[in-house]
């Protein structure tokens, strides 16, 4: 979505399950107007949040007017059954795109012959359980297939009333991406359970002509889990701010003023009313 809104809207990592929410990306040009959904990767879910990631996902099969099924050249279809047969029944056009295509054929020796070998037989068994979607291979990370994918996608579309502002960029207010942000450093910086036990909420966002200070909480699970955010003197945590605020002033062209602070909410993750607290509320 980043590459096709032109602007770094969701967080992106090497890590699965990097994005936890819908986010809205809008394109606007003299004549049209479209609205990129971004939700959060398929799973079956083992906790209260992980349900409320997939409700996220699904809620796109209720209101698009266009699907992009977004898989890659290594993950395994056979474990997203259930929501490919959901997938399978759309009355929609469905656009399956095999991202990261640039990895194919990395290690081999004939790396074009091999890279093309691999790819056709992604595309024949994609083909076999979504034989009614477009395969568009594509790499977003080197722009390839994007120019091709944005025209298609032009295509497809309805005509229909713009239903935001010409200069509207996204649905999500600012605290959302700093909040983001702080989640993406702490995805990139640490290991293991730990940024999937994290939440960050902003408790003060004050702007001026020349600044922004901002508040933000950082909440984890356990007192464990607290002393690794935080680290041996507090090395760790300036880190994650330190970068965060190097982010936040180039995403609002201005400089930031970050305090950050680590508190414990228990087993927050499992407690549907701290996940509303937290926006985790697919209605």
């Amino acid at each position: 979505m980043n590459q096709l809104v032109g602007e770094r809207i969701s967080i992106a990592t090497f890590k699965a399950q990097t994005t936890r929410h819908r986010i809205m990306g809008i394109v606007n040009t003299d004549d049209m107007q479209i609205v990129f959904s971004d939700t959060p990767g398929v799973l079956k879910p083992n906790y209260k949040l992980q349900e409320s990631m997939l409700a996220f996902s699904e809620s796109a099969l209720q209101d698009a007017d266009v699907l992009l099924y977004v898989t890659d050249v290594v993950e395994n279809p056979e474990k997203n059954m259930d929501f490919l047969q959901k997938v399978q029944k759309m009355q929609i056009p469905v656009l399956l795109l095999i991202n990261k295509i640039d990895e194919l054929g990395a290690n081999r020796a004939n790396e074009a012959n091999g890279a093309q070998q691999l790819l056709a037989a992604i595309v024949e068994k994609w083909h076999t359980l979504l034989p009614n979607a477009e395969i568009l291979p594509i790499s977003a990370k080197n722009k390839f297939g994007t120019d091709l994918l944005l025209k298609r996608i032009k295509e497809l579309l309805p005509e229909s009333p713009a239903f935001f502002d010409k200069d509207q960029l996204t649905d999500k207010p600012a605290r959302f991406f700093v909040s983001e942000i702080i989640r993406e450093k702490i995805l990139l910086y640490y290991d293991k359970e730990i940024p999937y036990s994290v939440e960050v909420r902003v408790e003060r966002f004050k702007e001026t002509e020349k600044s922004i200070h901002i508040n933000a909480i950082i909440y984890v699970e356990r007192d464990s889990q607290k002393g690794i955010i935080i680290g041996h003197q507090g090395i760790a945590l300036k880190k994650v701010s330190t970068e965060s605020r190097k982010a936040l002033e180039k995403f609002f062209q201005k400089p930031i003023y970050l305090e950050t602070f680590v508190k414990v909410d228990k087993d927050w993750r499992s407690n549907q009313r701290e996940l509303d607290s937290f926006g985790y509320n697919p209605e």
